[in-house]
């Protein structure tokens, strides 16, 4: 009996009769490891092969789908389905014809994917705290359908919103990005005199520079007048610009999602404050801003990405309002 050149035997002109039974032998045992051979359901599968080697490979009627052996489980051939998690769902529903379950991240955590595959997530950095000066940015809001998530225990960080600050002579601070596995979300920018970059820019007398696709620039004083400040960026839109002795900048409106089955809006940039002024943060948990006469400005909403207000300006320097904290949630099909 001879083999092909990738290891297929097959049997020769040569090959004597009493060698026939030992040639079949081995032609079924091939033909059991690289054909896709079909079973009614896992459990048919794991009682026909107790022993399966690296790179078996067969069919489930159940599912209709294809799977190998990579060396320790059955796993789906790649790309030809959805991940699953064995996390508690936080929530299942239907929609299109199809059913979803999906986890939420509030706080920091591991997501243990038993089957390689695509998901939807969600993740949203934290957002940047404001300063006596402007308003902080919205964290980062990105959305990523059909996300490849590999086998395995993968690392969600929930990013922490930026502290609040009552120096007066020091910046707000930018939110901490937000990650599930390889995909991550950056934090907001942090309020101060010059616009700070982030997932979305913090206002200030030059634009805070947000990231094209997760969110926005930062407001400015357009008359250059310290008296207001520009709001912060959201997911949504370009935080509002202050004019000088008048308005202050409302933060930018934040971005609505539907990976639970509800839209929600998230990543709202906050409000800045003045002198007798004071902005509303954007929709999507945005803090807004304080007058020079109640300096403490609002923080953003916890798990919402939202930047904090900033406070009005006064000679003890106000208090900046802090960032919310992020989020990460992970969707699937069932």
């Amino acid at each position: 009996m001879a083999v092909t050149p990738v290891g297929n035997p097959y049997v020769e002109s040569s090959d004597l009769v009493a060698n026939y039974p030992g040639a079949s032998e081995a032609l079924a045992e091939r033909i059991d490891i690289v054909g896709v051979n079909p079973f009614a359901n896992a459990a048919a599968r794991d009682a026909a092969i107790p022993s399966p080697v690296q790179g078996q490979m067969c069919s489930l009627n159940d599912d209709n789908k294809g799977y190998r052996y990579d060396g320790s489980a059955w796993v789906l051939f790649s790309g030809a389905g959805p991940a699953n998690f064995t996390n508690t769902a936080t929530g299942t529903y239907s929609s299109g014809g199809d059913s979803f379950k999906y986890v939420t991240f509030t706080g920091s955590g591991s997501l243990v994917v038993d089957r390689a595959g695509f998901a939807d997530i969600l993740v949203v950095g934290g957002g940047g705290s404001g300063s006596r000066y402007s308003a902080g940015g919205a964290g980062g809001h990105l959305e990523f359908n059909n996300a490849y998530l590999a086998l395995g225990t993968l690392t969600v960080t929930v990013g922490a919103g930026g502290a609040a600050n009552s120096i007066a002579s020091v910046r707000g601070y930018n939110g901490i990005a937000s990650s599930v596995g390889s995909y991550f979300s950056p934090g907001g920018g942090g309020g101060a005199v010059v616009g700070i970059n982030g997932g979305s820019g913090s206002g200030g007398s030059t634009i805070g520079l947000g990231i094209v696709g997760l969110g926005n620039n930062g407001g400015i004083l357009s008359s250059g007048n310290g008296n207001t400040a520009g709001g912060g960026g959201g997911a949504g839109a370009v935080g509002g610009n202050a004019v000088g002795f008048g308005p202050a900048g409302v933060g930018g409106a934040g971005r609505s999602n539907s990976i639970t089955g509800t839209a929600v809006t998230r990543a709202g940039g906050g409000g800045s404050g003045g002198f007798g002024f004071a902005a509303s943060g954007g929709s999507g948990g945005g803090g807004a801003g304080s007058t020079s006469d109640s300096p403490a400005a609002t923080s953003g909403t916890a798990n919402t990405g939202g930047g904090g207000g900033g406070a009005g300006y006064s000679s003890s320097g106000g208090t900046g309002g802090a960032g919310g904290s992020g989020l990460v949630i992970v969707r699937v099909v069932v």
